[in-house]
């Protein structure tokens, strides 16, 4: 059964998680702006009292009590400092609004700042939304592609064959040594595709060999180092790739035509993945220990 859950949070991962953040710092970007007056006065503030104590990351803060004297009146604020280079009846300078002098600031550029809110804001709100839009497209785009070849978009509704008419081979990952690579094997352990690394970089793309002893062709393909992204930790929005033939490898299999899905309560943790190509079944993968083959496990 195809997850249509994984697959919308997959998508809308971007907008989930850009799309709170960018709101906050649009509004607060506007209600900063909004309390900017046009032009600030400034005078000197004096010290009265300094509070010293912790942020949540354990960083040494302090509030720094002042008064200060606007046409002959005067007025009291709090500033909050990282720096303890202050001391009590030190001056500071104190940034007022004429109209309003309580509406105070320990800078001028307020009003700079709020721009650069409201513009860091809309920017993410608008480039989430553009990544949104892209990964639904290249989803419907496939559907598509699979519809005019009359295959189905719904992994519910592949036909997979049983058991007996499947042939298994299991993958495993050959690391002995500094280049480590990939082997496919049959049931039977015999080799049929294997992949070693031919030039290791660690900046940069790898090679690697791609050999398929059923029909002795051999090929390199530069292949980039795996890059996984998350949005807010969340499980659904976590997304790995790495380029193949400086592409993006997901890129490279929709151009194919294949699809993975996985139905997330198979055998959590360990997920059973559906493959189709041009919307026919394809294979599945089942995810495994440390043991390959079922009769090294068993022993």
């Amino acid at each position: 059964m195809e997850n249509k859950l994984a697959r919308l949070a997959r998508n809308t991962g971007p907008l989930r998680f850009f799309l709170p953040i960018g709101i906050i710092l649009l509004v607060m970007g506007i209600i900063l702006l909004r309390q900017t007056p046009k032009q600030y006065e400034v005078t000197n503030g004096v010290i009265t009292n300094i509070y010293e104590y912790e942020d949540e990351d354990g960083d040494p803060c302090y509030d720094i009590d002042f008064d200060y004297t606007v046409y002959s009146k005067q007025y009291s604020g709090t500033f909050t400092f990282s720096s303890d280079d202050l001391s009590v009846g030190d001056t500071i300078p104190v940034y007022y609004d004429p109209a309003n002098p309580e509406n105070i600031s320990n800078t001028k550029h307020t009003g700079i700042i709020s721009i650069v809110m409201i513009g860091l804001g809309a920017l993410s709100i608008l480039l989430s939304s553009l990544a949104t839009i892209k990964a639904f497209r290249k989803d419907r785009e496939l559907d598509e592609r699979i519809a005019a070849t009359g295959g189905s978009a719904d992994a519910s509704q592949l036909v997979i064959p049983s058991k007996s008419e499947q042939t298994e081979y299991y993958v495993s990952f050959d690391g002995k040594t500094l280049k480590p690579g990939y082997i496919v094997e049959d049931a039977a352990r015999k080799v049929v595709y294997e992949a070693p690394m031919t030039k290791n970089a660690l900046v940069g793309a790898r090679i690697f060999t791609f050999t398929n002893h059923l029909n002795g062709l051999s090929q390199e393909h530069e292949v980039g180092h795996t890059v996984t992204t998350s949005y807010s930790n969340e499980y659904f929005s976590m997304k790995s790739w790495f380029n193949f033939n400086g592409k993006n490898i997901w890129d490279v299999l929709h151009d194919y035509g294949i699809r993975i899905d996985s139905d997330l309560l198979s055998k959590f943790p360990h997920f059973v993945y559906t493959v189709s190509l041009n919307g026919r079944y394809f294979a599945t993968i089942e995810t495994s220990g440390q043991y390959v083959h079922e009769e090294d496990a068993a022993q």
